[in-house]
């Protein structure tokens, strides 16, 4: 890559205007030592959210809500987040967070608790898009598998830090984060039900569209 292209990439995240309620939310994510979205990933979810014609989102990885923030300031006043953490006080946070940004209570639905029990319990086809933003490798294990049952045909699976902080490209990195994210995108390239790509931005973004 070109010192001009890396330079083009970090102006690209820079270039994103957020609201206060997000920043907010960022900064107590800082506070709490919680990794939240880049700016240019939050745009991304933003721009899915908006242009997806349904109402219903799953967001594994609740964070303090930078994430859930940008999808919900986008999606359509009925729009509807079901947000998914085994952290409670990132939650909280992330609830004070949707307060400030005025989010009515009823169209987010925090549910607390381990992502590989919640989501089975949730409704076939559903949802028009999935998020999973996690560092757990069980739950990369069973994303595919859940998105697929979860999104209706042409919802969109959206995994943030696909590129598992940039340790995917490279074949010495072997630990078990970097193994299970390799995993999940060598099974969703070899999936025919989907319409798939990475999207360099933040720590890599995986796409993948329900045919």
């Amino acid at each position: 890559m070109t010192a001009s292209k890396a330079a083009s990439w970090t102006w690209t995240e820079s270039w994103v205007e957020e609201s206060p309620a997000v920043l907010d939310a960022r900064t107590r994510a800082a506070e709490l030592g919680v990794v939240a979205v880049s700016p240019g990933t939050g745009s991304l979810l933003a721009v899915l959210a908006a242009s997806l014609p349904g109402r219903a989102v799953v967001d594994v990885g609740t964070g303090t809500g930078v994430a859930a923030l940008r999808m919900l300031e986008a999606m359509p006043e009925n729009g509807v987040l079901t947000s998914i953490d085994v952290e409670v006080e990132h939650q909280g946070a992330a609830r004070t967070a949707l307060q400030a940004a005025g989010i009515r209570g009823n169209r987010a639905r925090i549910i607390h608790g381990d992502a590989a029990d919640v989501l089975p319990r949730l409704a076939d086809g559903g949802y028009d898009l999935v998020h999973v933003d996690v560092d757990d490798p069980r739950v990369s294990a069973l994303v595919l598998t859940e998105a697929l049952r979860l999104l209706r045909a042409g919802g969109v699976l959206v995994v943030s830090d696909a590129l598992a902080q940039d340790r995917v490209p490279d074949p010495a990195q072997r630990d078990q984060r970097t193994t299970a994210a390799r995993e999940l995108l060598r099974a969703v390239a070899d999936d025919d039900r989907l319409v798939r790509t990475v999207v360099p931005v933040g720590d890599g973004v995986l796409l993948a569209v329900k045919r």
